[in-house]
């Protein structure tokens, strides 16, 4: 790992059973959020950073043959061939959108990862048709630094040791831990209306725990390089192996917003 690279990348190999934990704990949330702003048949849709598969999918089965979907990712090597939807390979801080005129784009967990997040975010608006929507998901993690809420052992105490050492590698490189917040107030500047936004903070769920193992084990090297030791990353990783932690998540959250 480098101080400019992406410190959870794709091509890992943990990333599958992180896209995995990911849909787990937040699918529905998204589901929800999108079902609400009506998403239906023969809506056009871009999935931006997708990762795994399962968003583009359920996309693609909301909005039919009369609809579209395409899903990007700097990296798409997990989105699998021949699906519902259409794949790219696409950076979206740098490249021109792959399709315009859409009712709606997505991104769940990406911009705040990317340096020109701003950039990032005039691509995606600039693809929408007028009435379309723009849903940026991102993590606040300055909200609620934490592993584990409720202290009460050497376990819990580890655990939040080793998600401060995880965040501080997550802001060398870049990632701006109060940049959900900044969401509405980002998407009103793109000058997009009826701008709202809610947050998710779940406290225990076993998707999390896998969640939180899978990052753990993929950013060994910095954890150690943080001062994090061998024998305290092995015990967080039986804790949560054992379901000994209730281990929770930052907030993520959702904002959206409509092309006038």
């Amino acid at each position: 790992m480098n101080e400019s690279g992406y410190l959870l990348a794709n091509a890992a190999n943990d990333a599958g059973q992180r896209f995995d934990a990911l849909a787990a704990v937040f699918n529905r949330w998204t589901f929800q959020h999108l079902e609400l702003l009506g998403i239906g048949s023969g809506w056009r849709c871009w999935e931006v950073g997708a990762g795994g598969p399962t968003v583009p999918a359920w996309m693609a089965d909301r909005v039919g043959e009369p609809g579209a979907v395409v899903a990007t990712d700097i990296d798409a090597s997990w989105l699998p061939l021949g699906a519902s939807y259409e794949v790219a390979t696409h950076d979206v801080a740098t490249e021109p959108p792959p399709a315009r005129e859409l009712d709606l784009v997505h991104a769940r967990l990406v911009l705040v990862h990317i340096p020109r997040r701003d950039d990032a975010l005039r691509f995606m608006a600039d693809a929408l048709r007028p009435g379309g929507w723009l849903v940026i998901e991102d993590f606040d993690m300055a909200a609620q630094p934490t592993s584990c809420l409720q202290v009460s052992g050497p376990a819990q105490v580890r655990a939040n040791r080793v998600r401060q050492a995880f965040t501080d590698l997550l802001v060398d490189r870049g990632v701006d831990p109060e940049f959900g917040r900044s969401l509405p107030d980002r998407l009103r500047h793109l000058g997009l209306v009826d701008v709202a936004a809610d947050a998710y903070l779940p406290i225990a769920l076993p998707a999390t725990a896998r969640l939180e193992a899978a990052n753990t084990r993929q950013v060994r090297g910095g954890l150690l390089a943080k001062g994090i030791s061998d024998a305290d990353i092995d015990a967080h990783l039986a804790d949560l192996a054992a379901g000994a932690l209730d281990v929770t998540t930052p907030p993520l959250v959702t904002a959206w917003g409509r092309r006038p």
